[in-house]
């Protein structure tokens, strides 16, 4: 794995540290609630809360279990045209509607994990995008997808058949609960055994084996997880955009969860939400102004960032702390 992709490993934080990081996400969870009062546009926040979980969920697969997926779109698609679909035709009420496409997706993850995680390095990432590219094919090709027109005018209908989600307001405070649902999942499950183990398959994945572990189980419930999160991304982003096109399933997806992930920090937890918000919030920008070649510009960026910044934005900003503490100690 090249240095690019290793994911930042620090020692254990200080409590000082500690409790400076909650202090810090209690802000922007104030921040975040507030977002609305503050002028700004509900629509915009809740895409790019859409894509920072999705972010979070890939960064779960390569930041913690050092598996490099080029597929991920699959599942984010794949989500988001079930939604759709349970929400528009057959009348599901939208907590239900995200249920059934967080379950395709974690069931479409299961197949792809089972074939994938019997290979490593790029041979895995060349075999999740391939499953990815037959998941794209079957989007296109499906009856109820809509073809190249995709899934348009899917309503947000009312939660639990109570509340009305037309309004954004309402809809952007569920997204940020979903959020932050999905962002203390992916922490609990990091900071677990199961996570643990993980982080010594991705360190040395022979001596877990020589251990007793059974890694490819674990490498498949980590797979799985990570493919139900990122369903969970895109089954909110139909819900709030009121459609799913073959753009959520296209591979240009799976580039652009890891351009978000390696710009923000792989193996942080903050990282890929920051890379998300960088991302997205450039694309909202210069979209209008530059047409297609915001992505040259994005491009352009993301290499800038890896030359200055290897670790990652964020992953810099914590390696440039253990520098300043390990300094501290030894005056």
């Amino acid at each position: 794995m090249s240095d690019i992709l290793k994911p930042v490993t620090h020692n254990k934080p200080m409590p000082k540290t500690a409790k400076l990081m909650q202090v810090t996400y209690l802000v922007i969870l104030i921040l975040l609630l507030l977002a609305p009062v503050m002028g700004l546009y509900p629509v915009f926040v809740m895409k790019l809360l859409c894509f920072a979980l999705f972010a979070c969920a890939f960064n779960l697969l390569l930041g913690f279990t050092g598996l490099l997926s080029f597929g991920h779109a699959a599942f984010f698609g794949s989500a988001a045209y079930i939604t759709g679909y349970l929400i528009k035709s057959q009348n599901f009420t939208p907590e239900l509607g995200i249920v059934g496409g967080v379950i395709g997706a974690g069931m479409i993850g299961l197949v792809v994990g089972l074939v994938a995680i019997r290979r490593q390095g790029i041979y895995f990432a060349m075999i999740t995008l391939a499953m990815a590219q037959m998941v794209y094919f079957a989007c296109l090709q499906a009856p109820f997808t809509g073809g190249e027109d995709g899934l348009q005018g899917v309503p947000r209908g009312a939660l639990f058949g109570l509340l009305s989600l037309q309004s954004d307001t309402a809809m952007y405070y569920l997204v940020v609960a979903v959020f932050v649902a999905g962002f203390l999942a992916v922490s609990r499950i990091v900071h677990s055994p199961f996570g643990q183990v993980l982080k010594m398959i991705r360190e040395n994945e022979p001596r877990a084996i020589s251990l007793g572990y059974q890694v490819d189980r674990y490498k498949l419930l980590a797979f799985v997880l990570s493919s139900a999160l990122a369903g969970l991304a895109g089954s909110l982003k139909t819900l709030i955009m009121g459609f799913a096109t073959l753009s959520d399933v296209h591979w240009t997806m799976s580039g652009e969860v890891i351009l978000m992930t390696l710009l923000g920090g792989v193996g942080t937890f903050f990282g890929p939400v920051m890379g998300a918000g960088i991302v997205i919030s450039l694309q909202d920008t210069l979209a209008d102004k530059v047409g297609s070649l915001v992505n040259v510009i994005i491009g352009a960026i993301f290499v800038l960032c890896v030359m200055a910044f290897r670790k990652g934005i964020v992953g810099e900003l914590l390696a440039f702390r253990e520098q300043l503490r390990h300094r501290g100690a030894k005056l």
